[in-house]
C-alpha cells in the first residue's frame, strides 16, 4: 500500500484504524502538550502544515507537541525546563520521557501501528514505544492508575516527516485473543507526532451484547464485521460502508469510479457473527448525482472459496439520492446468514450499510443440556445460582429458552415475583461477606462464592475483625446476613458500603438486598452456562 506522500505502507494499513477519532477515539491524558493538543494526534484527516501561521507559543504544528526537555546534571537525565516530575523523583535513574494514553474508539486486537511525524524534520522524537492496556472501568480515567500496561512495540528508532511503520507479530500483542481498549505511545525524550494510527481488528464484548439481547446490527464494524472484498472503491475505501456513526461527508462513503463496462459493481462483508437479518438500512446520503440507481442485498452462510454460487436476495430494490433507506417486512426470510454481498448497478456510492439481526445463540449447547435434565437436576442447577426453593422451581417449570438473554430476563420476572420469605431463603444460602466458611446449604457454590470474594480475600486482620464485627451489627437488627455482588469488589470498598447500609430501615434494606441478589443471580446463572457447554 502506498500513502499519499508516496510512502510504501506494510499490508496492515489496510485494516480499520481502531483509535481514530471519527471512530470514537480520544487521547484521553497525557503528561505535556505545551506546542500542541494531544487531541490532533488522531484525527481522522491527514496532517497539514500550515506555512507562517505561529502562536504564543510558537510555530502552529498539526499534531502532538511537546516541550523540550533539558539535561538536569543533578539526576543525569533530560527534563522539562528542570523541573522534574513524581515519576522522575521517584525513580532518578530512570530515563525521562513523554507519553500520552489514546482510548480506542473500537477496542480489538491490534496488527499494526503507525506513528507519523509528518512535518516534525526537526522536533520529533528520537524513539517511541507502545504499551497497551485492557481498562474496563465505564470511567477510564479512574482506571489508568490500576491499569496492567502490556509492552506491544519495544523501543524503536523514529525519523522525522515519515510515517514510520511496526507491524506487531509477536508477544503479548501478537493479533489473536488479546483486546485492548487503550494504548499509551512513548516518545524519547521529547517532541512532535503528527498522528498515531493503530490498526488491527475491532472486537467487541460479545458476552455483554448477548446478554442484552434484542437485535444486533451484525454488519457493524465496532461488532466485527469486516468488508472482505469489492469489485471497486476508487473514491471511498469499502472500509467506509461499515463505519459506526453518519458520514460527514462524500467522501467517508464506499464509492466506485464510473463503470464504462458490462456489469456492476459489489462488496462482500463477513457479519460479526452469523444470524437471521430482521432489517437493514442502505444509506446513500451526501450521494446527489452519483447514488446507484437500484441495488440487490443477498445472504449466504459459510461463504466458500468461490464467492460466485449460493447466494440467496435478501432485498431487490430500486434507491434514492441521499436517503437513508430502511426496509424490514421487504426483506425475504433466507435464515442464518455470516455474509452479506451488497450489489450496485450499475456503479456508485453508498454511505452506510446496517444490517440488524439475532445472532445464533452461542451457548446452544448448554442451553439444550439444561433443557433436557430431570426437574430435580435442573432444579439443583438453579439451586446453585440462588437459594430460593420457589425460584429455583419456577425457572424449572419455564424450561426450555431460547438463548441467554431470554433465561436472564425470565430469571429477574421471576425473582420480583417472590415474597419477602423466599428472598430472605436465597439470602440465608449465601457466606458472610468476610467469612471462612460457607452455611450448610451454600456447600455447592461454595467455590463461585470464594470466586466472587476473591478482591476481598487477602484482608488483614482489624479489617476482617471489623467486618465481622459489622456483619453481626447489621443481621442483628435486620435479620439476615448483609448482601452485596462481591464480584471485583475490594474488602475496604464493602465494609464502607456495609456501614452506610446498615442505619437504614428493614424494609429499604429488603429491596437492596433482592437487587444485589439478582445481580449474583444473573452471574451465577453465566458460569452455570460454561459448565454445562
Amino acid at each position: 500500500m502506498t500513502s499519499q506522500s508516496g510512502e510504501n505502507l506494510p499490508a496492515f494499513t489496510d485494516l480499520p484504524d481502531l483509535a481514530c477519532d471519527n471512530v470514537g477515539g480520544y487521547a484521553v491524558d497525557c503528561n505535556d502538550d505545551f506546542f500542541a493538543s494531544k487531541d490532533n494526534l488522531i484525527r481522522a484527516h491527514a496532517a497539514v502544515w500550515a506555512e507562517h501561521e505561529y502562536g504564543d507559543r510558537g510555530k502552529i504544528m498539526d499534531g502532538w507537541e511537546t516541550r523540550r526537555r533539558r539535561f538536569d546534571p543533578a539526576f543525569g537525565h533530560p527534563s522539562h525546563d528542570g523541573e522534574l516530575s513524581p515519576d522522575d523523583l521517584a525513580n532518578p535513574m530512570a530515563e525521562a520521557h513523554d507519553w500520552c494514553v489514546v482510548r480506542l474508539g473500537l477496542p480489538g486486537t491490534i496488527h499494526g501501528i503507525v506513528v507519523d511525524t509528518a512535518f516534525f524534520r526537526g522536533n520529533y522524537p528520537d524513539s517511541c514505544a507502545i504499551y497497551a492496556a485492557t481498562i474496563a472501568d465505564p470511567l477510564d480515567v479512574r482506571g489508568l492508575a490500576t491499569a496492567t500496561w502490556t509492552p506491544i512495540l519495544a523501543r524503536s528508532k523514529l525519523q522525522g516527516h515519515h510515517q514510520n511503520a511496526f507491524e506487531i507479530t509477536s508477544g503479548p500483542g501478537a493479533p489473536g485473543p488479546q483486546r485492548y481498549t487503550h494504548v499509551r505511545l512513548d516518545i524519547y525524550p521529547d517532541g512532535g507526532v503528527a498522528r498515531l494510527r493503530v490498526h488491527g481488528m475491532p472486537a467487541p464484548d460479545w458476552p455483554r451484547l448477548r446478554e442484552l439481547g434484542g437485535p444486533i446490527d451484525l454488519a457493524a464494524l465496532e461488532h466485527g464485521a469486516v468488508v472482505e472484498s469489492c469489485s471497486d472503491m476508487f473514491f471511498g475505501s469499502r472500509n467506509n460502508l461499515i463505519k459506526p456513526g453518519n458520514p460527514p461527508n462524500m467522501s467517508d462513503g464506499w464509492e466506485t469510479r464510473r463503470r464504462r463496462s458490462p456489469g456492476n459493481d459489489w462488496a462482500i462483508v463477513r457479519l460479526a457473527a452469523p444470524g437471521t437479518i430482521d432489517r437493514v438500512l442502505i444509506d446513500t446520503t451526501h450521494f446527489r448525482g452519483n447514488a446507484p440507481a437500484q441495488c440487490t442485498l443477498e445472504g449466504i452462510q459459510a461463504l466458500e472459496k468461490s464467492p460466485d454460487t449460493g447466494w440467496r436476495t435478501l432485498l431487490s430494490t430500486p434507491l434514492q439520492p441521499h436517503t437513508k433507506h430502511v426496509f424490514d417486512l421487504d426483506l425475504r426470510r433466507i435464515g442464518v446468514v455470516s455474509h452479506l454481498k451488497l450489489s450496485v448497478f450499475p456503479c456508485g456510492g453508498i454511505a452506510r450499510l446496517r444490517a440488524w439481526g439475532n445472532p445464533e445463540p452461542a451457548d446452544e449447547r448448554a442451553l439444550v443440556a439444561l433443557a433436557a435434565m430431570s426437574p430435580a437436576d435442573a432444579r439443583a442447577a438453579f439451586l446453585k445460582c440462588c437459594g430460593s426453593t420457589a425460584w429455583a422451581t419456577a425457572m424449572t417449570s419455564r424450561r426450555p429458552f431460547d438463548d441467554v438473554p431470554t433465561l436472564l430476563r425470565t430469571a429477574e420476572r421471576v425473582w420480583w415475583s417472590l415474597n419477602m420469605d423466599a428472598h430472605r431463603e436465597a439470602f440465608a444460602a449465601h457466606p458472610k461477606i468476610g467469612a471462612p466458611k460457607p452455611p450448610s446449604q451454600a456447600v455447592a457454590t461454595a467455590a463461585w462464592a470464594g470466586d466472587e470474594q476473591k478482591a476481598a480475600s487477602s484482608i488483614d486482620q482489624a479489617t476482617a475483625d471489623e467486618l465481622a464485627r459489622a456483619n453481626a451489627e447489621y443481621e442483628a437488627k435486620h435479620g439476615f446476613i448483609f448482601i452485596v455482588c462481591a464480584t471485583g469488589r475490594s474488602a475496604d470498598a464493602m465494609l464502607a458500603d456495609l456501614r452506610v447500609r446498615s442505619p437504614r430501615s428493614t424494609t429499604e434494606e429488603l429491596r437492596t438486598a433482592a437487587e444485589e441478589q439478582i445481580k449474583i443471580t444473573r452471574l451465577r446463572l453465566h458460569k452455570l452456562m460454561g459448565e454445562l457447554g
